[in-house]
């Protein structure tokens, strides 16, 4: 049976509070009842919360900005290299070594990612981020302690990137479940921000250390990412627990009390009433069926579309080729004869972080989709030329000659990364925060996150094998995964611009399609149907009618009882019985 049949409603029309979906007139309710003063989104408290939590993104994008400029500097080459240059002698690093090094991040951080929201589920948000950043740490003194053993950098890559991992699934999480609704998107787009920010300071870091002899050429740069992490863990004990969290746990007084707080108003305000009831009413739908496994962010109400989607569209995140460049961009832009590749890098990392501001306006006047389609296609063109100077026009044995060639692919890289950052860098993360109902978005956004990590850790290992067989031609790969990228977002991505989490939710479950999506518009006066006020059998494969909103009337039977002598349905096909309706006699 196709999930809008189960929708139906029977003859009685009774409805109680407990139960019934925000309508018009219960929607109205909180702002009949309750206070009605201002709410105040721009305070302190915002503030120092969007910067705590967000540096989760300033950690993750500095250990990514810095891992590039420790592979050009001669003293980490010199400790920690394991081959020859051939054309200068000097120390180098081999394929193998300069993937692991790279990749193991990556490892890390995929695993990372899957496990922390069921330990953030069971421990508490704050706990968790405290534990993370914790974990971070170690991983860095293990990678700063090591003198000669390149085996201690990659082990203390792994075990940090365990940190990065787990943060960059409980930063968004966090934001989105603790910043008042009419900021939230901003919010969480922080994230991606403080991330080119960690890049570009990296950068610019570098390149003040790479002159330096010995060791502190590189062990200042990974000194300073030991900053990032104390403020968050010091800072995040002086905000509040997620309200959601509390509430989950019992804590109700607790959660009404940081919900007020965020909004800046009193616990009797009509917002702090909307939220707790919206609160309540998500609990109570997932409480019923018994234990939902974790299954159900395949088999819940249009789920498996929805979990595929965001994992792919964090896949062609990567497969954008963006990393191609933070990770090598040093080892790139040397191979094209620049003097100071440091200086190209740093600039890279200016547009960067200057060009994600733009995309917090790009993304709530232009919309999700024509986004990501336009980058998709600019990055195409981009990578096109890139790809087809480095390997038609440029000198790759003495990049000198082609001085004028290696500054156009600066150029075109330039224009690049400002498409990237503008476009699929931060609103894939906002679409992969939104396309989720909230019964399931913690462990579906683990599982996206994961395909950013696997993709990374892939891009991350195997770019120097690839590139060392087919040079430059690597950015027709990267240029197909554009176009794919743009393809995709047409006939899969709903637009979210400018609507609710429950509209959202609605168009998925209602198969609205997604190059229609733009004009789709809520019936007025209806009630949305989504998955969070859906009551759910285990593994999410049925609707417990009796409790499901919009099922309130007397009749509330999933399936038809047996017959009885006397009542009831009963099959007289082949007995030669004529039924009593075919002889004009009813029973009184």
């Amino acid at each position: 049976m196709g999930i809008m049949s189960r929708f139906k409603k029977s003859d009685s029309q009774e409805t109680t509070p407990s139960n019934s979906v925000v309508n018009g007139a219960s929607g109205n309710y909180e702002k009949e009842m309750g206070e009605h003063e201002a709410v105040r989104m721009l305070r302190p408290r915002i503030f120092a919360m969007v910067f705590i939590v967000s540096l989760g993104g300033m950690i993750f994008g500095y250990d990514t900005g810095q891992i590039s400029g420790f592979l050009e500097m001669p003293d980490f080459l010199n400790r920690f290299g394991d081959t020859t240059d051939p054309m200068t002698g000097a120390r180098a690093f081999s394929n193998v070594r300069s993937g692991t090094i790279v990749g193991l991040l990556s490892i890390g951080t995929l695993i990372g990612a899957i496990i922390a929201a069921p330990i953030a589920d069971k421990f508490g948000r704050r706990v968790s981020i405290v534990v993370w950043n914790i974990v971070f740490i170690i991983g860095v003194i293990v990678q700063i302690a090591t003198m000669t053993h390149w085996y201690q950098i990659v082990v203390g890559r792994w075990v940090a990137g365990l940190g990065v991992g787990g943060l960059s699934v409980l930063t968004p999480m966090y934001q989105s479940e603790t910043a008042p609704r009419q900021i939230r998107g901003a919010l969480v787009s922080c994230y991606q921000l403080f991330i080119t920010l960690g890049i570009f300071i990296a950068y610019c870091i570098n390149f003040g250390t790479e002159k330096m002899d010995g060791p502190s050429s590189w062990r200042i740069p990974m000194g300073i990412g030991f900053v990032w992490p104390a403020l968050m863990a010091v800072g995040i004990c002086f905000l509040r627990e997620s309200p959601r969290w509390d509430y989950r746990n019992g804590k109700i007084d607790r959660a009404r009390t940081t919900v007020s707080k965020s909004y800046g108003v009193s616990e009797n305000h009509w917002e702090v009433q909307r939220e707790m009831r919206e609160i309540k009413e998500k609990l109570d739908a997932e409480n019923v069926g018994g234990k939902h496994s974790i299954i159900e962010v395949f088999t819940g109400p249009r789920m498996a579309y929805r979990t595929l989607l965001g994992m792919t569209l964090q896949m062609f995140q990567q497969l954008t080729g963006a990393n191609f460049f933070f990770y090598y961009g040093t080892t790139i832009f040397t191979a094209t004869g620049l003097s100071n590749s440091y200086v190209t890098s740093m600039i890279l990392g200016g547009i960067n972080f200057g060009t994600t501001f733009l995309a917090l306006y790009v993304v709530e006047h232009f919309g999700r989709r024509k986004s990501l389609i336009t980058g998709g296609l600019w990055m195409f063109m981009c990578f096109m030329v890139f790809a087809s100077l480095g390997h038609f026009a440029l000198d790759r044995n003495m990049p000198t000659n082609t001085p004028q060639i290696g500054a156009a692919m600066i150029v075109f890289a330039a224009l690049f990364i400002f498409g990237y950052a503008a476009t699929w860098g931060p609103i894939v993360w906002c679409i992969t925060g939104e396309i989720y109902p909230t019964r399931y978005r913690a462990t579906a956004m683990g599982l996206a996150t994961a395909s950013n990590w696997i993709w990374n850790f892939l891009i991350s290992f195997f770019t120097p094998y690839i590139t060392g067989a087919i040079d430059y031609q690597y950015g027709y790969v990267f240029a197909a995964c554009c176009f794919t990228g743009a393809v995709i977002t047409y006939f899969f991505v709903c637009e979210s611009q400018g609507r609710s989490l429950e509209e959202t939710d609605t168009m998925y479950i209602l198969h609205v399609k997604p190059w229609k999506s733009s004009k789709w518009v809520a019936p007025e006066g209806e009630d949305l149907i989504t998955a969070d006020k859906l009551f759910l059998t285990d593994n999410g494969r049925g609707i417990r009618k009796e409790d499901a909103a919009g099922m309130e009337g007397e009749d509330r039977r999933e399936a038809i009882p047996d017959a009885t002598a006397e009542h009831g349905v009963h099959d007289i096909s082949g007995t030669g019985v004529v039924p009593e309706a075919t002889t004009g006699h009813h029973r009184s």
